[in-house]
């Protein structure tokens, strides 16, 4: 008996021994459930709050506080997992035994009788080993962790880390997933196909087995009326139903372009992919389509033409802001985003051509010119050396034409580059170059073919420049994204910029001479019928580059055409041939959306107008008519 006690007391002292070294190996895993942390899903969303883009790292994921968990969520998942798990301490003996008997009977490892809690700290803080080992450090941790943290917390974490199949971790990323609804919209049927997915959640994943994941979430619904946890009509009204079931990618991104944007613009925050934030644009996703749509037949249109061209290089930009506010409505970077992520509405850099004229003519109106003030459309010569090499330029006009005295309005209207090569000369070529500048434009050349547009722009930054035009005088900076709001609710709202160029009356000027271009002038092809549309045509030498730049009473949009090669696009390929029509495409589409959109641009005060030779012209106290001739220069002047 001596010895009978010594060994048991052996044994006993023994098992506590490996109890406690089991314990101490495993006891600082507890921390990582409590202090449990997990990557979520970043939402990328329009201005009306539709969904652009899902942003993730490994784990696609949206966590959900316990409160917003639906009840009937947490006993379907207890009538399959775990129907004694308010009752138990974290582990259930009686489940334990009837495993231990079945696994004994087949020879193998064949049921484990864990626990909710258990199934936690498994996912969490232990392998997935199949072993007596495993097994006691499991159930040491869910003892311990049943003293720590409530039932309402366990379940929290569980319901949030477990993974439910097609890439989906957590219950509110499955809901949305699979069925596109929060959790409190779900159907009897759906949470139990959705609970029923942990066991084995490839075999069950609705997307691939539909009837082997119905058949289960069916024994559940079995389960809960046996409990009578559902009555009877619930579960003849839940037994036969087949829910729609989607079957989608998990980042979901409907504007690329847009979305690459955006993680360039926050590269700053670390965690963005993981993080949970909710980023709302001013991007509106119908927008978004409809610019896709008009960049695309644009494009389609060139190519028509271009029969016998086989270059594959040709692309294009489209950009649209709000007037007022300069935010960003749609913004599409190329034809096809699957051939090229390359962005040529933030990253290109190409000659505006003549689209820039208009900023020449504004600065000659603040100073004083009026509408109606006479250019002379003549030729000139101009000498210039260049590494030590003499060397001549000879500007034209399109079509090799010139027409001789002409008034200011008339030759933007017809985009005429010799009159605008001598109004940069009257004005001061000094003068228009720190204005460009002021303007926003970069990296300009200190020489007169500033005035045909010889620099490079991007049709970003070319927005920004025509509100100027668009926003009465004020320059508003482009602004992609409205907000960012954290897991937390916290929320970091984006300023708009602006800037005061001119006066609104002064603006106003420009955009009756640009409205003039859209009714009469190179614009004609940008019409649209019920709607007043302002802009310019830009074109290069050879047409490298085809623009138009052009607004309503509220919106903006600039396109461009071009080869990434910079090749020409062809012959006659202007931005009134190529880039206009997609732009009249836009809008006539938009008018069927947004029916009630402002159809006529505002007069501000203090404009005035005046009947000359037949042609109605505005004017200010600033831009009075003129009647003089402009004063004529040598024919050869040094460039």
């Amino acid at each position: 008996m001596k010895y009978l006690f010594a060994l048991l007391v052996a044994l006993f002292l023994g098992a506590a021994f490996m109890l406690a070294r089991f314990y101490n190996d495993i006891r600082f895993e507890v921390d990582k459930i409590v202090h449990y942390e997990s990557p979520m899903t970043t939402q990328i969303l329009d201005r009306k709050g539709r969904l652009v883009a899902n942003l993730f790292e490994h784990e696609f994921r949206f966590y959900s506080p316990f409160e917003e968990i639906p009840p009937r969520i947490i006993e379907a998942l207890a009538a399959v997992e775990d129907t004694l798990f308010f009752e138990h301490g974290g582990i259930n003996l009686d489940a334990i035994s009837r495993a231990m008997i079945k696994n004994i009977k087949s020879g193998r490892y064949t049921e484990g009788g864990s626990t909710i809690t258990q199934q936690l700290i498994k996912n969490v803080a232990l392998s997935r080993e199949k072993s007596l080992e495993r097994k006691l450090k499991e159930a040491l941790l869910a003892i311990r962790l049943e003293t720590v943290l409530s039932k309402e917390e366990i379940l929290e974490r569980y319901l949030n880390h477990t993974y439910f199949g097609h890439g989906y971790y957590g219950i509110k990323a499955a809901a949305r997933g699979y069925f596109k609804k929060d959790m409190d919209r779900l159907s009897l049927k759906e949470v139990a196909i959705l609970v029923g997915l942990p066991r084995a959640p490839s075999f069950y994943d609705p997307t691939k087995n539909l009837e082997f994941s119905l058949g289960r979430a069916n024994n559940i619904l079995q389960r809960m009326h046996s409990l009578g946890w559902i009555t009877d009509e619930e579960l003849d009204l839940s037994i036969g139903e087949v829910p729609i079931v989607y079957n989608e990618t998990l980042t979901q991104n409907i504007a690329p372009y847009v979305v690459d944007e955006v993680l360039k613009e926050l590269r700053y925050i670390e965690d963005l992919k993981s993080g949970g934030y909710t980023i709302r644009l001013n991007i509106d996703l119908d927008y978004q389509e409809i610019a896709k749509e008009a960049l695309t037949f644009g494009y389609e249109q060139i190519k028509a033409r271009r029969k016998k061209d086989d270059s594959d290089t040709l692309n294009g930009a489209i950009v649209v802001l709000e007037n007022r506010t300069g935010k960003i409505l749609a913004m599409v970077g190329g034809v096809d985003y699957r051939k090229s992520t390359f962005n040529r509405a933030t990253q290109s850099k190409r000659q505006p051509g003549s689209s820039f004229k208009p900023f020449i003519y504004q600065t000659a109106l603040d100073l004083g010119y009026a509408t109606n003030s006479p250019l002379a459309d003549i030729a000139r010569t101009y000498e210039y050396t260049a590494n030590d090499e003499a060397k001549v330029w000879q500007p034209k006009n399109y079509g090799n034409t010139f027409s001789g005295i002409v008034p200011l309005k008339e030759a933007l209207v017809k985009s005429l580059n010799l009159a605008t090569i001598n109004l940069v000369e009257e004005v001061g070529f000094e003068r228009i170059y720190r204005k460009s500048l002021t303007y926003g434009f970069n990296n300009i050349p200190k020489n007169l073919s500033i005035a045909l547009g010889s620099f490079g722009v991007s049709p970003l930054e070319m927005s920004r420049a025509y509100t100027l035009f668009s926003n009465y005088g004020t320059m508003m900076s482009p602004r992609l994204i409205e907000s960012i709001t954290d897991y937390r609710g916290k929320t970091l709202s984006f300023d708009l910029e602006s800037k005061v160029i001119t006066p609104p009356e002064q603006s106003f000027l420009m955009i009756d001479v640009m409205r003039e271009a859209v009714n009469k002038g190179t614009g004609r092809r940008a019409r649209v019928n019920g709607i007043e549309i302002a802009g310019k045509t830009g074109s290069t030498n050879e047409n490298v580059d085809a623009w138009f730049c052009g607004f309503t009473p509220t919106i903006q949009t600039v396109i461009w055409y071009g080869r990434d090669d910079n090749t020409p696009i062809g012959h006659n390929e202007t931005g009134g041939v190529a880039a206009a029509p997609a732009f009249s495409y836009f809008f006539e589409k938009l008018l069927k959306i947004e029916p009630g959109i402002k159809r006529e641009f505002d007069v501000p005060r203090n404009v005035h107008r005046i009947i000359k030779d037949g042609e109605l012209y505005y004017y200010t106290d600033t831009s009075k008519p003129k009647e003089e001739a402009p004063s004529m220069k040598e024919e050869n002047l040094i460039f």
